[in-house]
């Protein structure tokens, strides 16, 4: 696998300079992506949650939000 890699540019003089992450960066980036999966797996199971729900109920995500309105 490459190193992520960080790209910087001078909003002066338009000059941009790439670089690999540095070890503060790599944990950094290791961590928004655990928390990222996480939120990703929570929506994944709400939304089978809500699935088997309104299949139990019979009814469709219409019916269900006339039902609630």
């Amino acid at each position: 696998m490459t190193t992520p890699q960080i790209k910087i540019v001078d909003a002066e003089t338009g000059q941009e300079t790439l670089r690999n992450m540095n070890a503060a960066e790599l944990a950094e980036l290791a961590k928004e992506v655990k928390q990222r999966e996480a939120i990703e797996a929570e929506e994944a199971k709400a939304a089978a949650d809500k699935a088997a729900l309104l299949a139990k109920l019979g009814i469709t995500a219409e019916e269900a939000k006339l039902l609630l309105s």
